[in-house]
Formats: C-alpha cells, structure tokens, sequence
C-alpha cells in the first residue's frame, strides 16, 4: 500500500469538496426502522429502477452478483470496475466536481474508510446488519464489510509436502526456507496487522530476522505471486488471497493452501453515496450484499462471507481484520517498515 495513496486522495478531495448534505429521502429510509420499511423500500427502488455500482471486485465475479438482484427486484445495475485506489479516486474526483454519478460504492476497507471521512457515504441504519461478524460494521454505520478477502500461505505441492509446512510464524526461521519464501510486494497491511498480533516491536524484530536470514522475495501483483507458486518458481508464498489458490486447485494445478495462526483478512466494504441519484436502488443493493442470498455467493466464488449464518471456509481459525483506521493513521510509519523488511531479504 503507498503512502501516496491515501495523501494524494485527501488533497482532491480538499481541493475539490462541495458539501454533501443528504436528501430527506435518502435520509429516512436510510435510517427508518419502521416495520413496513422493505415495502417502502422494494416500492421506491423499483420506481428509480436503475442504479451505479462503483467496485473493485474482480471484473469475473460481479456478474454472478449483480444478475440475481437484477432477476428478483427487476432493476438494472450499472457497474464499473477498477482498482480500489481508482475507484476511490474517481468517487472523490466526482464528488469536487459536483458529479453525483455513482450510488453505491464497494470497495477495500482503506479506501471505504476515506471515503467516510471524505464526507461521501450515508450512515446506515439496516436490519441486515444484524447478523454482521464482529468487525464488519463501522461504528459509524458509513459503510460494512460485505466480504473478506483473507490472505493466506500457498504452497507448490509437487516441491512441499503437507506434513513439512511451517505451524506457526516462528517456524519459517528454520534454514530449510532459505530462499524458498516469497511475498506480495505491496501488502504493508498484512504486515502491520501480524506485527501488531504479535505485539509491535517483537514483530518487526522477526520479520527483519526472517529476512536476513532466510531471504523474502517480492513480488509484484497477487496473481503473479499465486502464479508463481504453480510455476514451482515460488515454493511458499507468505500472502496470496484466499480464492486464487482455491480456484487454481479446482484447475488442477499443483498449489494448496494453509493459514498460519491468526489468518489476516482485509474487508471489501459497500457504503451508499450521500448524493445518490437513486438512493432507495442503492439501499436495497446494500441490504442484498449483506443478506445470506449474496452472502453464499461470496463463498461459492471462493470470498469469506460476513455474515454468520453462512459458514465460513476458515470455520473457526482466529481471523484478525486490517484496522482501515490503523492503515489510514500511521501508514508512512507501516510502509517504511515494510520496506525496510522487503530490502533486508534482497540477496
């Protein structure tokens, strides 16, 4: 994650922010308890009968997603795609211009939480918050996780056998990894989240021992990496996505997957645009992102679901989620860290 990031972000957004103030409609319905409020709701989204999804999950799995939501309330979603980083630019970009194009935002939880404090999303009041995991749901209500995408070890099964993989972080110190390890070369998130599991100073002093003494190679691109591992090029991968490894094993390619202890996991939250051009449309898209209908089609596509009445491929592993707000905060401190760990495992 760059640091210009989320520093370039911030300076559109002051230099082109117009006020969002929310419309009485969007207001209240977003914030309605009544009992009648999926009537209202179902009745004045089918009105509007259209809305823009602005996301960036996977160009592949938006389809299986936006499809039956179309089927069943009979209205047409608009979608574009790109990068977390674009989707955040483009939003705040709009929103200086004073361009209320998009409705519903979906996107990784750093770039969600900026565009909360940027003033762009609706707090939210739902009943399909109510089975959420612990975490899921903001305490601002601004915008929830409506999937994880969980970092985990991947592994080239024709080069380790199960039985010699690593059980824990500290296992990975044995010379038998010398230069067998690889990581994604742009995750100070993954990084700053183990660390803090392990307690801030006794984390960075392992990962730097790590790599000066066996070697961490990086990476560019997550489907490189897991690529990669296939290749037999990387025997073990420290941090591929969940479903890359999973859908390539499907494939039959020689690549398993395993979680060292606690797996780490980055929410994709959705969040509803205060300016909304068809507000009810975007309220009801949120509601389905979060209910059990979309939640088990996350988890066919290989996503970990957040809401708990759908099972979990992690069953009961301890998760630890990025805290978008540590990330936000103190992300030159991360990355300059990270970096540094990065270079101390260069040969």
């Amino acid at each position: 994650m760059s640091v210009v990031r989320f520093t370039s972000m911030a300076a559109i957004a002051l230099a082109l922010a117009t006020p969002w103030l929310p419309s009485a409609a969007q207001e209240s319905l977003a914030s309605y308890k009544g009992a009648d409020r999926q009537q209202r709701l179902e009745q004045a989204a089918k009105e509007e009968g259209t809305l823009t999804l602005y996301t960036s999950t996977a160009q592949k799995d938006i389809a299986p997603l936006v499809e039956p939501f179309e089927k069943k309330y009979g209205i047409k979603v608009k979608s574009w795609r790109s990068g977390s980083e674009n989707v955040l630019h483009r939003t705040l970009t709009e929103a200086g211009a004073g361009r209320h194009e998009v409705d519903i935002v979906q996107s990784a939880s750093p770039e969600m939480e900026s565009l909360f404090r940027e003033g762009v999303l609706l707090p939210i009041e739902s009943p399909a918050q109510a089975n959420l995991i612990p975490g899921a749901l903001r305490p601002h209500h601004g915008w929830a996780a409506s999937f994880l995408a969980v970092w985990v070890q991947a592994y080239n099964t024709n080069l380790l056998k199960k039985q010699d993989l690593p059980k824990t972080f500290d296992d990975l110190l044995d010379p038998k990894w010398k230069g067998k390890l690889a990581i994604e070369a742009d995750v100070s998130e993954w990084y700053a989240t183990v660390v803090s599991d392990m307690g801030e100073e006794k984390g960075i002093a392992f990962f730097d021992k790590l790599a000066q003494q066996n070697g961490i190679s990086a990476r560019k691109g997550h489907s490189l990496l897991n690529n990669l591992v296939v290749a037999g090029e990387v025997p073990l991968a420290l941090t591929v996505y969940n479903y890359m490894p999973e859908q390539s094993k499907k494939k039959g390619a020689p690549i398993d997957w395993f979680v060292l202890d606690p797996a780490i996991a980055r929410a994709s939250g959705a969040g509803v645009a205060k300016q909304a051009p068809h507000p009810n449309a975007a309220l009801l898209f949120y509601d389905y992102l979060l209910s059990e209908e979309a939640q088990k089609i996350f988890l066919q596509l290989d996503y970990v679901p957040t809401n708990s009445k759908v099972a979990s491929p992690l069953h009961k592993m301890r998760t630890s989620l990025v805290d978008p707000v540590q990330i936000l905060d103190e992300s030159e401190k991360w990355e300059s860290a990270f970096q540094r760990m990065i270079n101390l495992g260069k040969p």
